[in-house]
Parts: C-alpha cells; sequence; structure tokens
C-alpha cells in the first residue's frame, strides 16, 4: 500500500510539471491578443524565418529600440497616428515605413535572409488574420510592458462590474519627421558606347566614323519612391572621330542627349536593386575639324541594369540604347548607338 502510494505522488509530480511547463508565458499570450488604447495604433513586430538564422536583429520603432528577434519571436510599440517608421537590423539595415490609423493594430513580418553575412533582413506588412497565428507561436521578447506584464486583480463582486482594462504596449512618441517615401539621388556613370551607323552622309559628305565613342559620360538626377517608381533627367554626352571625303584632314562629331527619363526599381533584396526605364529628349550633335556646325532633334533610349545599395552610396550598371536623328528632312544623320554604363550613385 505504501509502494502504492508513493507511485501516485510521484506521477502526480510528473503530470503537474508537464502541465504547467508545457504553458505558453501569459505575458506573450496578453500581448499578442492587445488591442490599440483609444486613439492610438499598436505595431507588432515579429520575426519568422523560412530557415533559421542564429542571429539577433534589433528593432526600432520612431528610433526607439523596442526589442532584439530571434526566429520565432516577436515585440510590440504603441505609436501616435501618423507616419510610423521602423529600422530593423544593425550593420544591414532595412527601412520601412507604413501610414497608421488610429485604433488599429499592424503586423510587420521579419525574415532573416539565410547563408548572408552581416544579416540582412526583408520586411514586409502581413493581414491582422497571419499576424495573430503568427504571434500565438512567438514569444515576447524584452520586459513586457507593465499593462500587459500584470496579472488582472481580482476584484471582490460589485454591481455593476466594470471591464478589465485592455492590455496595451509600451508608449512611443512620434518624430515630427520620421521619413518621407520620396529619395533623391544623383548617377555619375562613365563606360562604352557604340555608334549604331559607321558611314553617313554628313553636311553633303561621304563620311565615315570610329563608331567608339571617347569619352563618354552621363549625369542623372531622379526621385525614387519607396514603391519602386523612379522619375528624372540625364544630360548623356559622348564624341567620335570621323573622316570626310573632300576635306583636308580628321574631324569630330560631339553629342549632348538631355532626357527625361522613367524607371521601375524591383527590390530583389536590401541592397539589390534591378531595374528598368524608359527616357525620352532632344540630342543636339557638333562638329569640328573637317566638318563645322551643327544639328539637333529628337531622342529616345530605353535603359535596364542594376544597382547595388549600400546606403547612401550605390553602385550602377546598365545597358543603355539611344536612337536619335538630327538634322533637316533630306540632310539627316543617326547619331545614337548602343552600350554599357558603370558608376556610383548617391542618395540623400
Amino acid at each position: 500500500m505504501n509502494q502504492l502510494r508513493a507511485c501516485l505522488s510521484v506521477s502526480g509530480v510528473f503530470l503537474f510539471v508537464a502541465l504547467f511547463g508545457a504553458a505558453a508565458p501569459v505575458h506573450a499570450q496578453e500581448a499578442s491578443r492587445a488591442t490599440p488604447p483609444p486613439g492610438k495604433t499598436l505595431v507588432f513586430v515579429f520575426r519568422s524565418d523560412r530557415q533559421p538564422v542564429a542571429a539577433q536583429v534589433p528593432v526600432f520603432v520612431n528610433l526607439v529600440r523596442i526589442g532584439d528577434l530571434t526566429d520565432g519571436t516577436f515585440a510590440v510599440a504603441t505609436v501616435n497616428p501618423g507616419r510610423t517608421f521602423l529600422r530593423i537590423g544593425e550593420q544591414a539595415v532595412a527601412v520601412f515605413t507604413l501610414e497608421a490609423a488610429a485604433n488599429r493594430s499592424y503586423f510587420v513580418r521579419v525574415e532573416a535572409v539565410s547563408g548572408v553575412r552581416p544579416v540582412r533582413t526583408e520586411v514586409r506588412l502581413v493581414s491582422e488574420t497571419d499576424g495573430r497565428r503568427a504571434l500565438a507561436q512567438s514569444r515576447l521578447v524584452g520586459a513586457a510592458p507593465a499593462a500587459i506584464a500584470a496579472a488582472p486583480r481580482v476584484q471582490p463582486p460589485s454591481p455593476p462590474a466594470q471591464p478589465a482594462p485592455k492590455p496595451v504596449a509600451r508608449e512611443i512618441a512620434r518624430p515630427a519627421e520620421p521619413g518621407s517615401d520620396w529619395k533623391f539621388a544623383l548617377i555619375a556613370s562613365t563606360g562604352a558606347f557604340k555608334l549604331a551607323n559607321g558611314n553617313q552622309v554628313v553636311a553633303g559628305l561621304d563620311t565615315t566614323y570610329n563608331t567608339t565613342s571617347k569619352p563618354v559620360a552621363s549625369v542623372e538626377a531622379e526621385v525614387r519612391h519607396r514603391a519602386g517608381f523612379a522619375m528624372g533627367a540625364e544630360a548623356f554626352y559622348y564624341k567620335n572621330d570621323l573622316v570626310a571625303a573632300g576635306t583636308t584632314g580628321p574631324g569630330q562629331q560631339q553629342v549632348v542627349a538631355i532626357m527625361a527619363n522613367g524607371k521601375y526599381y524591383f527590390r530583389a533584396a536590401d541592397w539589390f536593386y534591378p531595374f528598368v526605364g524608359a527616357g525620352v529628349g532632344y540630342a543636339q550633335a557638333a562638329y569640328s575639324g573637317g566638318i563645322t556646325g551643327s544639328a539637333g532633334g529628337p531622342a529616345y533610349q530605353g535603359v535596364a541594369g542594376m544597382e547595388f545599395r549600400f546606403e547612401p552610396v550605390g553602385l550602377y550598371v546598365q545597358y543603355k540604347h539611344l536612337a536619335s536623328t538630327t538634322g533637316k528632312t533630306g540632310k539627316e544623320v543617326k547619331v545614337g548607338g548602343s552600350g554599357v554604363l558603370a558608376g556610383v550613385s548617391i542618395a540623400f
């Protein structure tokens, strides 16, 4: 009989440990179900890696650090309605903004990219259904805010019963200017450009070109939206040597094309942005040496390339095809061509 009682006691202890050891932390459960206080906004930031990466990622909301996330953890903050600015990471920083509405909750997923050092992240906004589901399987990091951490105190019954206060997250004041959806960028590049036509009639003379342009230079200013759209203006310069029949010496053709461009940048990673674009403008060709004079005409171009961004500086590579015909009817000269340019960009 004593042995039976001892076995039952030991079994009870193991059952107690199993039940209470497996229970999810109360604070995390309360935080994941929290709703915003009147007139405020809740921002939940959770990390979910496809392939777990063993590294912590710091999260800042409106310049305030709310926690360091590992895979399967989350943090939460209360903000004022309006533009909310998130900064995620240290060496490789991901920046995310959202327009927060009062009395709403937003769920931001952070995913660490496997096999990349320093650790880089991808950030996106998810639906409340997906966000709450992920939070239910995650752990709250950092010290839980008082309104969430405190267990509700049992009050003596009294008519009428008062509703329990809603759990809230730590209050963070929103900066006056947390950022903008638009950025301004300057791009300077050079490279190889080749004329499409090597033999033409210029000023009534049969002319042979050295189709390889030298030098080649481009300066571009553009405004970029965080959604990927960009628009700007470009000055493109190139020079070619030529020989015209019946002249005493070699000559040169210098072309300046002023273009208005539109582009779209595809965000392949925090640091890698392939792009495509097109432009329209005006090209002016000036001649010296054996032929003198100038002529202009409309210009069109298509571009495709990639930019490696290491804020605020980037490395820029693009393929350019320019089409332009200068001069009057019957005396047209085609000055277009194609080439590959490389350079640097600076974002402000």
